[in-house]
């Protein structure tokens, strides 16, 4: 990969990357307004898990289902980020629960976070471009005025 190269990250390796768990940051209308939540999940590639508690974020989701997820990270060489679009739903019945809870998801908070809500993944994509050292406005290549 060139220093000025982006490349596009095929479905296969945007779920390999989401499998990883860890933090990551949902995108859903919450009061009326469009926001951003940073939570804890787990992955199969194929759906995402995350754990809340009762209040404005679980009710939303329920409301607006259509949510936006994303994670990103990086190596010493190579930055990347993911996208998944899809619809989330809270886990209610008991074998859902069970299969939610066997994932070991743990949340960061200190609050109880004891639902969990499931973003079933439509489109998915993602990026990866090489780390550079930073430059300077100055140091940017000058296009020719002429």
């Amino acid at each position: 990969m060139s220093e000025n190269e982006v490349q596009s990250l095929g479905r296969d390796e945007c779920r390999a990357l989401l499998r990883q768990g860890g933090l990551g940051r949902i995108a859903a209308t919450a009061a009326g307004e469009v926001d951003i939540f940073p939570v804890n999940y787990a992955s199969d590639g194929d759906s995402i898990l995350i754990r809340t508690s009762p209040g404005t974020k679980l009710l939303e989701l329920t409301i607006h289902a259509d949510v936006a997820f994303e994670i990103d990270g990086h190596d010493s060489d190579d930055a990347w980020s993911v996208i998944a679009h899809g619809r989330a739903r809270q886990l209610d019945t008991a074998d859902e629960i069970a299969r939610a809870e066997a994932a070991g998801l743990v949340s960061w908070m200190p609050a109880p976070k004891d639902r969990y809500v499931q973003i079933d993944i439509g489109r998915l994509t993602g990026l990866r471009f090489r780390r550079v050292a930073h430059r300077s406005i100055d140091d940017a290549p000058q296009e020719d005025a002429s």
